[in-house]
Order: C-alpha cells, then structure tokens, then sequence
C-alpha cells in the first residue's frame, strides 16, 4: 500500500512538472519571458515550452490595435483662449521586449507626450485656426508620436482630434445670473 502512494506522488509530481513547462500563448497576444530576472524570449502564439522554475511569465502582451480616448484636456490657445481638446489614439504594439522593458507606463506616457504636443501645437495658434485645422493638427501630433513611441516598441497607427470646446470665459453664476 506504501508503495502504491509513492508511486502516485511521483505520478503527480511527474505530471505536474511536464505541466509548467507547457505554456499556450493565445492569438494576438505576446508573453515574455525571464529567467532568473532577466529577458529571456518572447513567446510567441502556439505552444512553447519553459524551465519550469527557472523561467517565468514577466508580461502579457496584447499586439492587436487598441484605441485610447483621453480625458478633455485644457490648452491655451496664442490669444489667450483656452480651450479643451478630446483626442483618440489608435496604437499597435510592435516589439513586446521593448514595449515591457523600455518604459515604465507606455499608455501613461503616450498619454503626456499627446498633451505636451498639444499645447505645444495650439498654443502657436490661434482659437480660429485651431478650430479648421483638425488634419494639420492630427498629422503632425501623429509624427511626433510615431517618432517617440518607436524606441518603446509602439507604432501610434491613428490620432484623431475628437473634440475642440472653447470654455466659456464667464460662466454663469448658480441661478442663470451672469456677472459683469
């Protein structure tokens, strides 16, 4: 009887261990993997085996595109009119090393980057000029976006300009009155 329950514990930790080596990455999808801390590969679809371990699962990448809406954001204009831009960004990861391992948050600063060029961009023009100028605008945020984000393993595919609200300077008071 002993020996039975030593062979069924061998049994499972045999098939255990031939277990976690086998991972299955899903389509679209990238994993990288380290061992011992370190980069090791990236694992592409299908299935890979690993040193159970040894290596591990530091990320899970998703490679297919993705869309991000910022929050409305307020920009000043060159005569000295703010206004409040929505925008929309179509990304691709295309190198999951770099994507993991180059930047801490790429959405987060994806995100920043967007704003700062932005301002930089409005605010050498005025409110008219922003407002009909939504393809300059995209074009050349989506230049300065693709030339950052390709060390980070990223390829900004579409920035679109969702909308350009002025703020009303004097909003009116609660109750409708409105000061002068």
């Amino acid at each position: 009887m002993e020996l039975l329950l030593i062979v069924l514990v061998l049994v499972g930790l045999v098939v255990g261990a031939v277990a976690s080596t086998v991972r299955i990455v899903p389509q679209a999808r990238r994993y990288n993997i380290e061992r011992f801390g370190r980069y090791r590969i990236t694992l592409q679809p299908g299935l890979n085996f690993v040193i159970p371990l040894v290596d591990r699962v530091n990320t899970k990448l998703d490679v297919r595109e993705t869309v991000y809406s910022s929050n409305p954001r307020p920009v000043i204009t060159e005569d000295n009119l703010v206004v409040n831009i929505d925008t929309v960004l179509y990304y691709q990861i295309t190198d999951p090393r770099s994507a993991a391992y180059e930047v801490a948050n790429y959405l987060q600063a994806i995100d920043q980057l967007t704003v700062t060029t932005l301002r930089n961009l409005i605010g050498s023009m005025d409110l008219e000029s922003t407002l009909t100028s939504r393809e300059t605008i995209n074009a050349r945020l989506r230049e300065v976006l693709d030339d950052a984000t390709g060390k980070w393993g990223i390829r900004v595919n579409r920035v679109e300009i969702k909308a350009i609200d002025p703020v009303d300077p004097d909003p009116p008071l609660p109750g409708g009155v409105v000061e002068h």
